[in-house]
């Protein structure tokens, strides 16, 4: 009698056929459906580079990771960029998600939410009982997305004084509750909080119209960043240029994606909504599909950092 040497076969060396996924649209749908499942066509091309965005959006984050989205001009949707990306993130990934408003001049993060609370970023400062997610929870206000937000000061003259050490002491209370943290910053860079903002980012996402004042703006930033020792921010940053509304001036996207490629990780170019352009709550259900695909893009792109050792750039 002949005894098998070697280990007893697996169940993982039984090749196995795996089932076709369900087709989600369209005429493949249509087919499943009429044949009672007999007929599997599988899932279109547009379905699975669907999946394979979605899987990098809800790549695992090392603790947790910060972004910065940024802008020198005002006017173009900066805050509802931050809001775009956070409310992918949130809805996407299973973790917590939060939006800073650290925006000097009466920021408006808060008012692209339902308004939970009239917390702060000062009282959450000043809470002198923060020991779970619960106590950070009731600072912020969430939108239907699960994006939070923790909003500005309102007082002008507290929040011009807002301070690089506060700053870093409120990203030092989320990172301890939170995976992805988003800070909407001011228009300047020479605000006290704005130094802490850019220590801490693991990446930045810079917010340009396609106008050349916009353009020349975001350039000039890029420029400041290289010369003021973050250099490597500016190599991984994102470029976003928001189409503006048909009829508008602006010079040639294809011309400026090239530039800031140049310079830049990425370029993504997001098409003009009218539901973001309100300047009120934002719905995700709301947009139209091909911003909320653009939106699924440009997360994905940022989440392809998450996995980056980062320690090295920290002070």
């Amino acid at each position: 009698m002949q005894y098998q040497s070697g280990p007893p076969p697996s169940l993982d060396d039984v090749p196995m056929r795996r089932a076709k996924k369900s087709p989600g649209s369209g005429w493949r749908k249509a087919v499943h459906h009429v044949s009672g499942g007999a007929i599997n066509p599988g899932l279109s091309a547009e379905e699975l580079r669907l999946q394979e965005l979605v899987a990098r959006i809800r790549q695992p984050v090392r603790g947790d990771y910060r972004i910065a989205t940024l802008s020198l001009k005002g006017g173009v949707g900066k805050t509802t960029t931050t809001m775009g990306i956070g409310s992918i993130f949130a809805s996407i990934r299973g973790d917590r998600v939060i939006a800073v408003d650290a925006n000097p001049d009466f920021g408006t993060l808060s008012q692209r939410v339902p308004l939970q609370t009239r917390s702060t970023v000062r009282d959450l400062l000043l809470d002198p009982s923060i020991q779970r997610y619960s106590d950070v929870r009731r600072h912020t206000s969430q939108a239907t997305s699960r994006l939070e937000v923790l909003a500005s000061e309102r007082d002008p003259a507290a929040s011009e004084a807002f301070s690089e050490e506060e700053y870093r002491a409120v990203a030092r209370i989320l990172q301890r509750f939170y995976n992805i943290i988003l800070t909407d910053c001011g228009t300047g860079l020479m605000h006290s909080a704005m130094s802490g903002v850019l220590d801490l980012a693991h990446s930045l996402v810079l917010i340009s119209s396609p106008a050349i004042d916009g353009a020349r703006s975001a350039a000039a930033t890029l420029d400041w960043l290289s010369l003021h020792g973050h250099d490597h921010l500016v190599r991984n940053a994102v470029v976003v240029i928001n189409s503006p509304r048909a009829g508008s001036p602006n010079v040639g996207i294809q011309q400026l994606r090239e530039y800031f490629l140049s310079r830049c990780r990425a370029v993504h170019i997001i098409p003009f909504d009218a539901h973001m352009s309100e300047g009120a709550e934002i719905d995700l259900h709301r947009l139209h599909k091909h911003t909320k695909r653009a939106y699924v893009e440009l997360a994905a792109t940022i989440a392809d950092d998450f996995a980056t050792d980062h320690r090295r750039y920290q002070p």
